[in-house]
């Protein structure tokens, strides 16, 4: 009991501690970027290029877990991210830099799965499954914080070179923690085996499904426009990294506050995530036609951010049959990592004509009409298939 305590905070360390170092570069990667003389297109080209390298890896990975376990898939991918990210710092124009980002989204996409199916094979039953998840969405949130803080802090103090140089050495460090204590896991949960065959048109033909699925690709939408426009802030307007930092750190405060009113689970998961969306569109509405300070509009995305993301696992968990819950967790992955793609490319095309914070508005607003329409039209009986 003792040992599976021990190993289980040691997934949890390295898992806050890899999500704290990535995270020190969002609000330095587009400034650096554009010193490379990379137009707003590129920056986006980049962006999207390694979303889809990430989304790449996170399909990829799932059988050679099974096959070679999870350990070797945590640890191969914190080495080879630790090596991406030196070479960011040793990057000589743009095309090397669009590379060195693109295998690093590669080689983090192996990460994640591994390092979240390792977490579950510590719980006996679904409601530990779910208390340890629970645990490491705070953890990553605080991680959020934190990072992009320090991320913005560290190049004023060294310099982007040397920042990612720092950013690489301490994927090492926690590497070589990895090698030392982190240790196999089998799975112990009990699962009941279905032996029908499950089939993607039993997810894509339930109307909820197609609902939460297009909410779930606007929110990673406006999400992903956020995470562009900020950094250039320091492009733009000459803003300090460490003052974009700081706003992405009042966002995921937003997001820790709604986070821990557990009593919000209560509610109906589709209607958490219209109103989360209606939110977040309403947040860009004010975004680009007031003069609300932007700190405090981020972190009021935070909060509608922190209302939909566990409202999103529990609406799939609700509408969706038991034997295509793996199915359907894989697909909303795949519409997350799109609606990033998407955004990161159509910002970057249209910053110099348009409002990205507008035509995510428009995106936002066109889902929630759509899902709101076909919402009324759901049969009872598909609640909770």
């Amino acid at each position: 009991m003792r040992e599976q305590a021990t190993g289980k905070i040691h997934i949890f360390i390295i898992m806050f501690f890899i999500s704290l170092v990535m995270r020190m570069q969002i609000p330095i990667f587009t400034p650096y970027a554009a010193a490379f003389g990379a137009s707003s297109v590129l920056i986006g080209v980049i962006l999207s290029v390694t979303s889809f390298a990430n989304l790449s890896g996170n399909l990829i990975v799932g059988p050679l877990v099974d096959r070679f376990g999870k350990k070797l898939f945590i640890i191969l991918p914190l080495f080879a991210s630790s090596g991406f990210f030196i070479a960011h710092g040793l990057a000589s124009d743009s095309v090397e830099l669009l590379i060195f980002h693109g295998l690093n989204g590669l080689a983090l996409g192996f990460f994640l799965p591994a390092s979240l199916t390792l977490l579950s094979a510590y719980a006996k039953n679904s409601n530990q499954q779910g208390k340890n998840i629970a645990i490491n969405g705070m953890l990553t949130t605080i991680a959020g914080i934190i990072a992009p803080l320090i991320g913005g802090k560290l190049v004023g103090i060294i310099g982007y070179v040397n920042t990612y140089f720092f950013i690489g050495a301490s994927m090492v460090v926690i590497g070589i923690y990895t090698v030392k204590f982190l240790g196999e896991k089998q799975q112990v949960m009990v699962v009941k085996k279905n032996r029908s065959t499950v089939r993607l048109t039993q997810i894509l033909n339930n109307p909820a499904l197609q609902m939460i699925y297009l909410i779930g690709f606007a929110v990673m939408y406006i999400h992903g426009v956020i995470i562009y426009e900020i950094p250039y802030l320091t492009v733009e307007q000459g803003v300090s990294t460490f003052n974009t930092g700081q706003l992405f750190s009042y966002m995921g405060l937003g997001t820790f506050l709604t986070l821990s009113m557990l009593f919000i689970n209560r509610f109906d998961p589709l209607k958490r995530l219209m109103v989360g969306l209606f939110g977040m569109s309403m947040t860009l509405f004010a975004l680009f036609s007031t003069t609300l300070p932007l700190a405090a509009l981020l972190f009021v995305v935070g909060i509608f951010f922190g209302l939909i993301m566990p409202a999103m696992a529990a609406a799939i968990t609700d509408y969706a049959a038991k034997q295509v819950h793996g199915r359907a967790y894989g697909f909303m992955s795949a519409i997350y990592s799109l609606g990033i793609i998407a955004s990161s490319f159509v910002t970057g095309v249209i910053r110099d004509v348009i409002s990205p914070y507008f035509i995510a508005f428009l995106i936002g607003m066109f889902v929630l009409t759509f899902v709101g329409y076909n919402k009324y039209r759901l049969p009872k009986g598909l609640q909770t298939s």
